[in-house]
């Protein structure tokens, strides 16, 4: 009885713990699940959060489906299929695709391709790899866009990528950006003589190492979102890999051009107003000349001028653009239409960037000679200095050396006027030299002060009311003379040859006016002149004779022969009009000291025997 008793309580005492134990379990699994779905709540929390985060980025991309590479049924471009509602299948199939990655879709035949050549590339491209020639099995118009592999019958489209179309790249690729090379094997810039730069890390590059630039190092196939409103008003991309605005894009790798940080062409903010895009173009659209930056003259694809992808053919159309009083201040237009101009028109294709000053095979002229469009910018300088409008460009010195750049004015004018080009004098005089750089040879006996001071320390005439702070001890810039005659400074084109900022007569017989010898007048004060200040008889040759200056002096300099005379004070005779006196080879004039000299020569019919001024 004892023993069952016992057993009994035993039996009850085990299931007393047993409760304390399952109660204490259950204390355990309520606490972990409330701890689990603490948890779960914090997870879903932060899933949710990032679900609204993954979705605002995705809300800012435009996506292929939204894109003009969306050839489905649809699509929102031109260019689409009939029935298939297949996006990928363009361009990818999971199954017998080519033995090409990623997977694609369409037959890779030979194609001969015509590529990019320029005088200033240090590495010749080679036949379109890798994700390019992917790019370009649509793109060079050789296929049509529903010839795929699978399906075997092809994709019915609205139309072809054909010639006219802006998706259209043709086999000739000589006038599109190259690619197919490896960055590392050619700088940007390679002319301009600088340093290597570091590679682009955000934009991606193939081959290994071996760096190769490829079409979709810039395009993005997949994503197109950086759109501008085209001519139409309509949201225009090219699947650029980031926003090309002010050349971003451009310069992550043309990175060392030197002085682009400087040049106008980047920092300027004047409107372009309707001028640009450029015709036939309709992308992009930008407003102001920095934000267009390097597309204001060059364009990566289906170039106008294909060596150095010029928008236009013709150099000089591609400044006009904005150079023709419209977005420019100054209309450089209208003064290369005037009669006397240098002829930028007559020498397209002509110059050349690699081109020495020292070995210019054919003479010419393009805007390019005088102004380097990646450096120009608006500083001011002072005689014999280049401004800031011909900084970095080639020149010749006085002494006949190559140098890059310039330093002063006259060394850009040097390239074309000295030795190497001869051509026929203005006026013909007794000692002709169209060698215009030996006749500012400071070795001379008189020269206008372009290279360096002048000669002669007395100049009554000087100053004068038009230019006050000019002194005997002044330089002067080739352009001071050579000028435009109106609306800027420089010597694109004028009414008065050979391209004079004012009128220079040198006709005989003309009356003296100021209007007539405005150029002269500019600098010598004529009350001067006709006081007889210097010269004792200045008034009796232009007034009373009516003989224009230049039939006396001739403006640029003379290098002496040691046999033809006197030639201080610029002079040297045109021989149109004054004659060698019976028994002479020459018209002579004889300097006799200050203010006073003798000539003997015959002029207007009167002959001069050693007759003495004053």
């Amino acid at each position: 009885m004892k023993i069952t008793i016992f057993r009994q309580e035993a039996s009850v005492s085990r299931l007393v713990q047993r409760g304390e134990a399952d109660r204490t379990r259950a204390r355990a699994e309520s606490r972990e699940l409330v701890l689990l779905s603490s948890v779960f709540c914090l997870l879903s929390s932060v899933f949710c959060l990032l679900f609204f985060v993954c979705q605002a980025a995705a809300d800012s991309k435009v996506g292929i489906i939204n894109s003009k590479h969306n050839l489905s049924i649809t699509g929102p471009g031109e260019l689409k299929a009939l029935t298939e509602t297949g996006i990928c299948i363009f361009c990818h199939t999971p199954h017998n695709a080519t033995p090409q990655t990623p997977l694609w879709n369409k037959s890779i035949e030979p194609v001969n391709y015509i590529l990019y050549t320029s005088t200033t590339q240090s590495v010749v491209p080679s036949p379109p790899s890798g994700p390019s020639r992917l790019c370009l099995s649509c793109h060079d118009g050789t296929l049509a866009l529903g010839a795929v592999l699978q399906p075997s019958s092809g994709i019915a489209t609205t139309g072809q990528i054909t010639v006219g179309k802006p998706s259209y790249i043709g086999v000739i690729l000589s006038d599109d950006h190259p690619f197919s090379f490896s960055y590392l094997d050619a700088l940007p810039n390679p002319y301009a003589g600088l340093n290597p730069v570091l590679l682009p890390s955000d934009l991606p590059f193939y081959g290994g190492s071996s760096m190769f630039i490829e079409c979709s190092t810039c395009h993005d196939a997949h994503e197109d979102s950086y759109r501008t409103p085209d001519k139409n008003g309509q949201l225009t991309g090219k699947f650029l890999v980031m926003d090309n605005r002010a050349s971003a894009l451009c310069i992550r790798c043309h990175s060392n051009i030197d002085g682009w940080a400087l040049t106008t062409h980047r920092t300027s903010t004047s409107s372009t107003g309707s001028v640009l895009p450029l015709s036939p173009r309709s992308w992009p659209t930008w407003s102001i000349v920095s934000d267009w930056a390097c597309e204001g003259c060059h364009t990566s694809h289906s170039a106008g001028g294909p060596e150095r992808l010029l928008n236009n053919l013709n150099e000089e159309d591609n400044c006009y653009t904005c150079h023709n009083g419209v977005v420019a201040e100054k209309n450089i237009f209208l003064n290369f239409q005037k009669p006397s101009r240098h002829p930028v028109e007559s020498f397209t294709g002509d110059h050349d960037p690699t081109e020495l000053p020292t070995f210019i095979t054919k003479r010419h002229v393009e805007c390019a000679d005088c102004h380097n469009p990646h450096a120009s910018n608006s500083r001011i300088a002072s005689a014999p200095y280049v401004s800031g409008r011909l900084e970095k460009v080639t020149g010749m010195t006085i002494e006949r050396a190559a140098v890059n750049p310039a330093n002063y004015e006259y060394e850009i004018c040097f390239k074309c006027h000295a030795e190497l080009f001869q051509r026929t004098p203005f006026i013909p005089r007794v000692l002709d030299n169209t060698n215009t750089q030996e006749t500012f040879s400071l070795v001379n006996p008189s020269y206008h002060p372009v290279v360096g001071t002048g000669k002669n320390p007395n100049v009554p005439s000087i100053p004068s009311s038009f230019e006050p702070a000019l002194t005997a001890s002044s330089i002067i810039y080739c352009t001071d003379c050579h000028s435009d005659d109106s609306g800027s400074k420089g010597p694109h084109g004028s009414s008065f040859a050979p391209i004079l900022r004012e009128q220079y007569e040198t006709t005989d017989n003309t009356p003296e006016s100021y209007q007539d010898y405005a150029l002269c007048y500019r600098c010598h004060d004529r009350t001067s002149i006709l006081n007889d200040e210097s010269f004792r008889k200045h008034k009796k040759h232009i007034v009373d004779e009516s003989t224009p200056c230049s039939v006396c002096h001739d403006p640029h300099g003379i290098a002496d022969n040691g046999f033809s005379g006197s030639h201080t004070h610029l002079i040297n005779f045109d021989i149109r009009i004054v004659a060698p006196k019976s028994g002479n080879p020459f018209p002579v004039f004889t300097d006799n000291g200050t203010f006073s000299g003798s000539c003997t020569l015959v002029c207007h019919g009167k002959v001069h025997d050693n007759e003495s001024y004053p």
